[in-house]
Order: C-alpha cells, then structure tokens, then sequence
C-alpha cells in the first residue's frame, strides 16, 4: 500500500512556493504533514536529499513534475525547526526523519513494558526493536538510534537505565 494523494492536492502542492506568508505557511503545514505520513507508512527514518527529488514523495509522474531542491530544503527547514529531523552532515544532504519524538516513542515503549509486566526487568534492545513479544508494537523495527533516544528520555524520567552487558546493550525499566 501506497500514500495516494488526489491529484488535484498534488498539483497544488508541488506549485512553487507561495508568496504570500498565510498560503505559504498552509502550504509547508501541508507538505511536512505528507512527509511524516510517508515517512510513518514506509517506516523510514533517513533521507538523503539528493536522491529525494526521484522518490514518489516529491516526484509525480502522472504530470510530469517534480519538486526543486530548493522546495524540498525549505521544507526540510520547516521539520527541523518542529524537531522532525536533524542533519547528520554539514552540507545537509542526509537527515534522520522522526515522525514521533523520541518522548513519544518513550512513552509507547515504557507503556508497553509496564502493560506487559516488565517492570525490573532487562530488555535488551535488540528484543525491543525486533523480538517476537513486540511485533504488534508500533515502535517494532525502530531504528537503534531513535529507540536510543526514546530510552534516554525514559532515563531522564527515572523509568528507566540503559545498561550494556555480555556485547548486548539493553534497558532495565523501573
């Protein structure tokens, strides 16, 4: 399955951007609302800009259009600034994408962990992300780095410690 937008949207969407600061602020509101719900769909969490203009995202092939990297920077500018994505280059080529921060992913794993009797006991990550008990779970298949970062604020919180043992890295919830 697919996002499918009507193709009247698109159109609009993949118009230059508006001029006007109230249409232009719609407009972007739009396309970072497309791009977590593509990102959410596909379970993906990088992108590499250079290759993001080829991607069914930004490229629409029943019209022959696709987006300039000049649009699809601003709108990589407007997720940054909502905490969306974080560049991990300097030229800002390649992103990490979160279409939930790290506290939302927190809370849905520690939710989980408490739901599922696991308090003061050891997980190791690996089973968080890709264990048999977690399958169902939204945050099964997360990426290390963001299930990190979700483990960390539960640490912050005191609901939980990242520990490492035996080569495994895992978390002791409270």
């Amino acid at each position: 399955m697919t996002i499918l937008l009507d193709l009247s949207i698109k159109k609009i969407l993949l118009k230059s951007l508006q001029p006007n600061v109230d249409t232009r602020k719609k407009q972007l509101d739009a396309w970072c609302s497309l791009v977590l719900a593509y990102f959410k769909h596909n379970k993906a969490y990088t992108l590499d800009v250079s290759e993001s203009q080829s991607t069914p995202l930004f490229h629409n092939d029943k019209i022959n259009r696709k987006l300039s990297l000049d649009f699809i920077n601003n709108i990589l500018e407007e997720l940054r600034t909502r905490g969306n994505i974080e560049w991990t280059d300097k030229t800002r080529k390649q992103c990490l994408l979160m279409w939930r921060t790290p506290d939302e992913w927190g809370k849905l794993v520690y939710r989980w962990a408490h739901s599922n009797g696991l308090v003061n006991t050891v997980c190791t990550l690996y089973e968080l992300s890709h264990g048999d008990q977690t399958k169902a779970e939204e945050f099964h298949g997360l990426d290390d780095w963001l299930l990190k970062r979700a483990l960390q604020t539960l640490e912050k919180q005191r609901k939980a410690e990242l520990i490492s043992f035996d080569g495994n890295e895992g978390v002791k919830f409270f």
